[in-house]
């Protein structure tokens, strides 16, 4: 069994060699530094390494590898763009209201896997879920803003609810 590890380790380092640099210009044509670029290239063979997938099998190695490159590349945005909505909501509130830096970064976390979580669900289902839980609105008030019935923001709360636990958000 180890020696099968080292070979499938050995063809992964063969892989990365011979499309590595190919990866990195790709990526950068879509990111704004090159720092951005390498880290997005080094993730994107990090989760080949961890699915363990044999380079042998991939039948085209630039559209498997642009099609990893492209999600990190959404989610990396998708993250950035959480994490300026919150900051900018941050510097709205009152100095003394203001979380420390380590309840900051808790607090990006818990936002990042929260957005994680319900990404797969309808616009709608995530809207009204966040309407509820962040800003305390009612089923009835949610269903007036989504002109929709109380009943079927029943339904879309559960929806995402489900998705949450499916996804081990809450403990």
């Amino acid at each position: 069994m180890v020696r099968v590890a080292g070979s499938l380790s050995s063809k992964l380092g063969f892989f990365f060699s011979d499309h590595h640099r190919w990866l990195l210009q790709h990526v950068q044509r879509y990111l704004d530094n090159r720092a951005d670029g390498e880290d997005t290239a080094a993730e994107t063979f990090c989760q080949i390494l961890a699915a363990q997938v044999d380079p042998q099998t991939i039948e085209q190695p630039r559209a498997y590898l642009s099609t990893i490159t492209r999600r990190l590349i959404y989610d990396r945005h998708r993250r950035r763009r959480l994490e300026r909505a919150y900051l900018d909501y941050l510097s709205l509130q009152p100095e003394a209201l203001e979380p420390s830096p380590e309840d900051r970064a808790l607090l990006l976390e818990a936002l990042l896997l929260v957005d994680r979580t319900l990404d797969g669900l309808p616009q709608v289902v995530r809207r009204a879920f966040l309407l509820s839980q962040l800003d305390g609105l009612g089923y009835a008030e949610i269903g007036r803003l989504l002109a929709v019935s109380e009943r079927t923001v029943g339904r879309y709360m559960k929806q995402a609810l489900r998705q949450i636990y499916l996804n081990e958000l809450v403990p």
